[in-house]
């Protein structure tokens, strides 16, 4: 994460918060970033530098037309700064800006099968109550792990999976000897 990105993507919730309209700001940001990642042109547009920064700003004006205000004047004022092929990273910043406001812990949980709906609802639960935030949870399977579960959120991991405890063994072993 660049600094700059961090620095329009406050500016930017500043301006929602005042505005009274950070959840259409969302929703508007959102889309637009989707609608970014899915048109090669649109993001090649916003990514040449020899495209005058004007012409750019029309062109994202015209895509927004009947966006929030305070969207569509930070969408002119980082076309306007040169900066419209970071609008991305930008939005990532944002995103991450929002969940740390909104208290929510964005975690990755990965077991050795599949967990149900019910059984992923109640480990959450716990993660929750143990963290006292809102867990946000990516679900995906590895059967290397043999058994149990691996949590990430940012750089934390905790391993609880059986081939963890495995190569803990292991390597106490290993040390021993």
């Amino acid at each position: 994460m660049a600094v700059v990105h961090k620095v329009y993507a406050e500016a930017l919730l500043g301006a929602a918060r005042d505005a009274k309209q950070v959840d259409a700001v969302r929703e508007q940001f959102a889309d637009f970033v989707e609608a970014l990642r899915g048109s090669d042109e649109l993001a090649d547009l916003l990514r040449n530098p020899q495209i005058d920064p004007r012409a750019k700003q029309e062109s994202l004006q015209a895509a927004l037309a009947g966006a929030d205000e305070t969207f569509l004047n930070f969408i002119r004022l980082v076309a306007e700064k040169g900066r419209a092929g970071e609008l991305d990273a930008i939005h990532v910043e944002w995103e991450r800006l929002l969940a740390a406001e909104e208290r929510i812990l964005e975690l990755e949980l990965t077991t050795a099968v599949e967990l149900s709906d019910e059984e992923a609802a109640a480990v959450v639960r716990k993660i929750e109550e143990a963290s006292g935030r809102k867990v946000d949870a990516t679900r995906t399977v590895d059967p290397d792990l043999i058994g149990g579960l691996v949590l990430r959120a940012g750089s934390v991991r905790v391993d609880g999976s059986v081939r963890g405890r495995l190569n803990s063994l292991r390597d106490e072993l290993l040390t021993r000897g």
